[in-house]
């Protein structure tokens, strides 16, 4: 393709994917005056969240291995419909089950738009070019992270808005996108007949990781650690997932190619990505709930707040996506990235809810330089290792794994959230001659309804408890940078595909060659130099 055609492409898909960022992090800010408005509790602040992010993880792996099969275009415009449908639904939740369950199925859209946007960049610009257009997308993914808050907070704050436009705002983002898609994209269609894709293993990889979930969501509050809920939770959700590898190693074509995933820069980069996802996710989502139950401030204000860790993400995922295009070279930068990600998250962990606004701003900005630097190239890291006709699982795997860790993220760091606000908030009441559990007074998201005293008791128990979950965070980005220290450095390719004769793998480096069309380019679109890209 042209510069001039893949440019046009790229107008939906990087809309496509500003509307996916932007249905996540419009409702950051917005979530507590939305879950205080339906009467909800901290668990269900954290499922609202959770349940977008386990759909959304659980149907990556099927919709890279789908992208693999069939019309990657239908496929992403298929994504838009269910996401519009669900994100209509959710504006006109009446309770948080409602909004949950809307919600769980606006993360089957959002799965679909965040992966096949990075799978169809893939089958057009090649691994060394794709860097500099990452940078695009880097700074697309900061328009949505600095201007969703604030967006949120503004229509919070707006009276004859109110937060059900939280969720209606993306739909004509999302129409439009679905038009410009329809009249730029062209990518040839390669059929495969007679493959069928794995449900199966895609089913046991979701209930495994769903009761993992749910056991860390409710362990230490409606149950102890030690007890017989544990036992079964856990125990049958390990049994699941060892069930779920068990059908993927045997599996034709499984939706987590373990072949693929077993080669080693594959591997650590799925493993620095899980530790990424699960800091950025873990952490970030809590950041709205600080400034705004933690600090005092309104849903706009927050939303403003939070910039500086947006401009750490502009700032670098443009500045090194031109420089990753310039060299070839991505190991450096995801060194550096998973450095200043930890750095940052230690600079958080040690707030309350006193701390200088100065101090916390320079602490969210490293943690947005370190997601700009290595989230994008750890993706560009499994493409430049797998043949084009395996770029939508490995894809997909990454994806899968980095959702994952934010899932888990979400769950864990809510969870002990969750119980270090009852006891600051129990301990608070006692300092008040106030006896009683902290649990009912925590778990009331909707603070300016709550007498004076208990409610500065409740402001002060979330702000010091924050820098609880920050501390973990930095700790599980330690793991992203030892994986990608032992990552072995490659030079990217210029070609769209690698060369048949040299595998990436165990795989049949042959298998490239189905996915040469006739006519054009593998994967992309027509070329008049294709028997030479072939060569």
């Amino acid at each position: 393709m042209s510069q001039r055609q893949i440019l046009e492409a790229l107008s939906g898909l990087l809309l496509v994917l500003f509307v996916a960022m932007l249905s996540g992090t419009v409702v950051s800010t917005a979530l507590p005056q939305i879950i205080g408005s339906l009467k909800g509790t901290q668990s269900q602040y954290t499922w609202v969240v959770t349940a977008t992010l386990l759909v959304s993880t659980a149907s990556t792996p099927i919709w890279g291995k789908l992208a693999d099969l069939y019309d990657k275009k239908r496929l992403l415009q298929i994504g838009i419909v269910i996401f519009v449908g669900a994100s209509m639904i959710s504006g006109l939740a009446q309770n948080t089950e409602q909004l949950i369950a809307a919600r769980a199925v606006q993360g089957l859209g959002m799965g679909a738009l965040q992966i096949l946007a990075q799978i169809v960049m893939a089958a057009m610009i090649s691994p060394r070019d794709r860097g500099r257009y990452y940078g695009y997308l880097g700074a697309v993914m900061a328009l949505a992270t600095v201007g969703g808050p604030l967006l949120g907070g503004l229509i919070v704050d707006t009276s004859w808005l109110g937060w059900r436009w939280c969720f209606f705002i993306g739909v004509p983002f999302a129409v439009v996108s679905f038009v410009l898609l329809q009249k730029t994209l062209r990518l040839p269609v390669i059929r495969r007949p007679g493959v069928k894709i794995d449900y199966l293993g895609a089913a046991l990889l979701a209930g495994g990781v769903s009761l993992l979930l749910i056991w860390v969501t409710f362990v230490g509050t409606n149950f102890d650690w030690l007890s017989w809920q544990t036992l079964v939770m856990v125990g049958a959700g390990v049994l699941v997932l060892a069930a779920a590898v068990w059908v993927e190693s045997r599996a034709a074509e499984p939706v987590v190619p373990l072949n693929v995933i077993r080669r080693r820069n594959t591997a650590l980069a799925i493993v620095a990505s899980l530790a990424v996802g699960m800091a950025m996710f873990g952490g970030a989502v809590f950041l709205g709930q600080y400034f705004q139950i933690g600090r005092g401030y309104s849903p706009t204000e927050a939303g403003l707040l939070t910039f500086p860790m947006m401009l750490g993400v502009l700032g670098s995922s443009t500045v090194v996506g031109r420089f990753t295009t310039k060299t070839g070279k991505v190991k450096p930068f995801i060194v550096a990235g998973t450095v200043a990600l930890t750095a940052g998250f230690a600079l958080l962990a040690t707030i309350d809810h006193q701390t200088s606004l100065w101090f916390v701003g320079a602490g969210m900005f490293l943690v947005g330089v370190g997601v700009g630097m290595s989230m994008q190239n750890l993706v560009l890291v499994v493409q430049n290792s797998v043949h084009l006709n395996e770029v939508g699982a490995a894809s997909g795997s990454i994806t899968f794994f980095r959702s994952l860790g934010g899932t888990i993220g979400v769950s864990v760091l809510g969870a002990v959230l969750a119980n270090q606000v009852t006891a600051n908030i129990t301990h608070g009441l006692a300092r008040l001659g106030m006896s009683g559990s902290g649990s009912k007074a925590g778990g009331d998201l909707d603070v300016d309804g709550l007498p004076a005293p208990i409610r500065e008791v409740v402001r002060a128990a979330y702000g010091d408890a924050t820098s609880r979950i920050f501390l973990i965070s930095a700790a599980i980005a330690v793991v992203g940078i030892v994986a990608a220290a032992f990552l072995k450095p490659v030079m990217l390719r210029d070609s769209l595909d690698m060369p048949a004769d040299a595998p990436a793998g165990p795989a049949d480096a042959a298998a490239a060659v189905d996915t040469l069309p006739a006519d054009g380019l593998p994967g992309g679109g027509v070329s008049e130099d294709s028997a030479s890209r072939r060569r």
